[in-house]
């Protein structure tokens, strides 16, 4: 299958659950907003309202945080068993297996790309008007992207091997959410620890990186940033490899599971 092709089907398999995930739900293609903003109203709720943090800009700080997170979390957590749900469709034709992670990611992306918007013009209207800082967006974007399709693939991978992964994954994000700097501001931790938490959590430096052009609007730290990146695209390529070099083993343990 030829790169084109590949993304061809990557789009029209995304798109087409997309629709059919709009026409389940009264809402529609509301829900796409509507989610991430229930989760932050939530989060708004216990660390302002109850706990009373002192951040003037809580909601703000918030809102980049946990808004970019969930796009991470629940892309991995869904892609994790899209070889298994496509099992029907994988015991008939001899695809990628790489495609259904790969879509299941996409999918995301198209709802992360309208809460993206409803997060700039929220800011625009709060104190935080566009700056050129605001070019460096795609460039964090796309490394986030890069991050999310390998964890997305190996863990696809892992969880049609072994099933109870699955659980391990949302064990995972949880640990996560609470490490990322999503609820805090790392720059507050003492610069050893602050260093040590940006340089081996992937996600607080992007969290990081979206508060520092979004909210501060200075450039990421661009050396940290390109790392990740070759960092996410070798991460990329060795799933890929893996998945296509293991394509008959999976598709014995998808249709078996």
């Amino acid at each position: 299958m030829t790169i084109r092709r590949f993304w061809v089907l990557v789009h029209e398999m995304a798109r087409m659950s997309l629709k059919a995930d709009a026409s389940r739900m009264y809402l529609g293609y509301l829900w796409w907003v509507l989610e991430p903003l229930l989760y932050v109203a939530v989060f708004y709720l216990v660390f302002k309202v109850i706990l009373d943090s002192p951040r003037g800009d809580f909601l703000a700080f918030l809102m980049c945080g946990k808004l970019t997170f969930i796009w991470f979390s629940k892309s991995v957590v869904h892609a994790a068993r899209s070889l298994i749900a496509a099992a029907g469709l994988i015991g008939k034709i001899d695809l990628p297996k790489a495609l259904f992670p790969i879509a299941s990611v996409q999918e995301s992306l198209y709802k992360q790309l309208a809460v993206f918007v409803l997060l700039l013009i929220f800011l625009s209207g709060s104190g935080y008007p566009p700056t050129s800082a605001w070019f460096w967006l795609p460039a964090i974007v796309f490394v986030n992207y890069l991050l999310i399709a390998a964890c997305a693939m190996a863990a696809a991978a892992l969880v049609c091997i072994v099933a109870d992964v699955a659980m391990v994954i949302s064990l995972a994000m949880t640990f996560l959410l609470f490490t990322s700097g999503v609820f805090f501001d790392p720059r507050s931790l003492e610069p050893a620890a602050m260093e040590l938490l940006l340089l081996f959590n992937p996600m607080a430096f992007l969290v990081d990186a979206y508060r520092q052009v979004l909210m501060v609007g200075t450039a990421p730290d661009l050396v940290h940033l390109a790392a990740l990146g070759l960092g996410g695209g070798a991460g990329v390529a060795l799933t890929l490899a893996v998945l296509r070099r293991g394509s008959r083993y999976l598709a014995l343990k998808a249709i078996t599971a």
